[in-house]
């Protein structure tokens, strides 16, 4: 929804309405990070559900008042909000939730832990949690859910504490997938397999939010992706536990260096490089 986007990558003149169903013409997943600033309501993630392919996959980040104003204390019924407020009308298409952690936000068992336990890991224990939502929910709950489907969640650090082995086997013993955060050395670059799944954030390379991956860059994540897809999880520099157990993954990547509009061109391009090119005409 970025206005430089509009004439660059979106073709001129294309309604703002359309925007989404343009971009999932050209890439097979996206993030929705309007979840983080704001509880969004059922309508909007109804609308998002009907205008993308039924194999599109959405990921949604959490709330920015259950990681940064609450810091993951006291957030039951901020989680039940989150939750009622239409995630799960998402349906098949629901993904991944991020929970992004603020920088000033050590690495804390006691603080993770109960956090870690309140998460649903399905689509039925979410409805539950979601029907304890409280009057901070400004519109209907929606609680409804057609099947039972597994929940994923992801963690985003960014303290250098969380920079140990004792954080990995953490997050491995709660099945939470410690995100790959390339963010031109901002903050830590950890890749670390804690679960089932990787999930990996490009902010940029270079400059943070803004500089483009160069074809060898994107060759290099490529790799990487490869190797993590077969069930690798290589020791590397920003390795800090013991490899994990060996079994294929799914990988979710999102490319989050937008200032510049070049999030869409370095997506496509590294699906291309995976042999992941969507129909028409970019990636699935």
């Amino acid at each position: 929804m970025y206005p430089p986007w509009r004439g660059t990558f979106y073709p001129k003149g294309l309604p703002h309405h359309r925007e989404l169903a343009y971009l999932a013409q050209r890439v097979n997943t996206v993030e929705i990070n309007g979840s983080f600033y704001s509880l969004q309501r059922p309508e909007r993630y109804l609308r998002w559900f009907e205008q993308t392919p039924d194999d599109f996959v959405f990921s949604v980040k959490g709330g920015r008042f259950i990681t940064h104003m609450k810091q993951l204390r006291g957030v039951e019924a901020a989680l039940a909000n989150f939750f009622a407020s239409g995630v799960l009308a998402l349906g098949r298409k629901l993904g991944p939730l991020l929970w992004q952690l603020p920088p000033r936000l050590v690495f804390d068992p006691g603080r993770l832990v109960p956090f870690f336990e309140l998460l649903p890991r399905t689509t039925c224990a979410a409805a539950e949690l979601a029907a304890q939502h409280d009057d901070k929910l400004r519109h209907a709950a929606y609680v409804e859910v057609s099947e039972n489907r597994p929940l994923r969640h992801a963690l985003e650090v960014r303290h250098p504490s969380f920079a140990s082995a004792e954080c990995v086997e953490l997050l491995r013993q709660h099945d939470i997938a410690l995100v790959v955060a390339d963010t031109a050395g901002t903050w830590p670059f950890l890749e670390d397999v804690t679960a089932d799944f990787v999930y990996v954030r490009l902010h940029g390379d270079e400059e943070l939010y803004a500089s483009g991956y160069t074809e060898a860059a994107l060759r290099g994540w490529a790799e990487r992706i490869a190797v993590w897809r077969a069930g690798g999880s290589p020791r590397t520099e920003h390795t800090v536990g013991s490899p994990a157990r060996r079994h294929p993954r799914d990988v979710f990547v999102y490319f989050d260096n937008d200032m510049k509009v070049k999030a869409p061109g370095d997506a496509m391009a590294l699906a291309a490089m995976l042999g992941l090119p969507r129909t028409s005409p970019g990636m699935r």
